[in-house]
């Protein structure tokens, strides 16, 4: 029924493609050629307006062979840099890069095994409930195509997004987080002639980041600090620093008194420096939220496809909690039911990502699986 040579074509194909973030428009347009010419209904969400991409979420329709609820399928268009003309190796049934760009397998690997599952159902006749393929940009900026999708347009009140890293693991949970800037004013003096009359703005900011002590907090929880910038030259006592990190949880409450935290160290560190000078130094937190925890039981319904699937192919499933946050996320937030799936991508976001094809056709076979279990289970 999976036509190897066609899905690893297809996939090459995909990769060659760049689709840097708010720039998915060549490849939200190629798919969409395809899925037009098999016959299904597809169109544009209004979500650009809001993402500044170059097009909206895609959003392909697929008639059901039986009267069933429908389900949905997501994968990502757009992917993380270097991704600037790649040059794509296939040796040995493993997809890589030379080394200078990311492969692009996130997420165009689940775009792939959507693609060959089209063809399939186009190909055979076999009972199946309505699909709905959801194709959102600006994943990896912070989601952003996913949290302005158009739910009017979406009929699914559940589904399965094609986001993660082993076929056999399903990821069921998935934490909150939150990003924060610290800013730090200080005063600004000559660095050789009158030091002690300016405030460093970069020292202040040290010692909070130093008690802060970023890394795993416990093991549900994690804290980043990713980026820091202050100071205009080498003579001159810097007056403004700041850093930008980043905080997940898969429990509330930890999440909560992770904030509270660096809100009161903040405080603490601006009372307690030796050198103020005119009220200084004055540190400020602010933080945003990224998106919502979510977390699917073992026993619910949603994965009863899954194990089918995994009864016929002779897998065992692993159902886990994951650190990463995906557009899964913000489905569950938006009332959507998701869990994530594997598609065989590994060391994504590097460039050193590869994929072995034995995977990717694993992962399309678990796909067509689902959705025979979807369609048997209404018959």
């Amino acid at each position: 029924m999976i036509d190897i040579d066609r899905l690893v074509l297809e996939f090459q194909t995909l990769l060659s493609i760049e689709s840097p973030s708010k720039k998915e428009g060549k490849l939200a347009h190629y798919l969409a050629d395809i899925f037009e010419a098999l016959g299904y209904r597809c169109f544009f969400d209004k979500s650009a307006e809001n993402t500044g991409s170059e097009v909206g979420n895609l959003i392909v329709k697929i008639p059901g062979m039986i009267p069933a609820p429908p389900i949905f399928f997501c994968a990502h268009l757009d992917t993380v840099g270097p991704c600037e003309n790649p040059k794509i190796i296939f040796e040995n049934g493993v997809f890589k890069t030379d080394g200078r760009t990311i492969l692009g397998a996130d997420d165009k690997s689940g775009i792939a095994v959507l693609v060959e599952l089209a063809k399939i159902l186009r190909e055979n006749r076999f009972p199946h409930p309505p699909l709905e393929f959801i194709f959102t940009t600006c994943e990896e900026i912070g989601l952003l195509g996913a949290k302005v999708l158009d739910l009017e347009l979406i009929d699914a009140k559940e589904g399965y997004v094609l986001d993660s890293e082993n076929p056999e693991v399903v990821t069921i949970g998935a934490p909150s987080s939150y990003k924060f800037k610290i800013k730090v004013k200080g005063k600004a003096a000559h660095a050789g002639l009158e030091p002690e009359k300016g405030v460093n703005a970069i020292h202040v900011l040290s010692k909070l980041i130093t008690e802060l002590n970023p890394g795993r907090i416990d093991q549900e929880s994690t804290m980043n600090i990713g980026i820091i910038s202050g100071g205009k030259y080498v003579n001159i006592v810097p007056e403004s620093a700041e850093a930008e990190g980043e905080i997940r949880s898969h429990n509330a409450k930890t999440l909560e008194s992770m904030i509270q935290q660096i809100e009161d160290l903040g405080v603490k560190i601006e009372k307690s420096y030796q050198s103020r000078i005119e009220g200084l130094p004055k540190v400020s937190v602010r933080f945003e939220k990224l998106y919502q925890a979510f977390f699917i039981s073992p026993d619910d319904p949603i994965l009863q496809p899954i194990k089918q699937a995994g009864e016929r192919l002779g897998i065992s499933f692993s159902f886990i909690k994951k650190e990463g946050g995906s557009d899964a996320n913000i489905f569950n937030e938006r009332g959507k039911k998701a869990v994530i799936l594997g598609t065989g991508m590994q060391k994504v976001h590097t460039t050193e990502e590869f994929i072995k094809v034995k995977d990717l056709v694993k992962a399309t076979q678990i796909v067509v699986e689902i959705v025979k279990a979807k369609g048997e289970a209404f018959k």
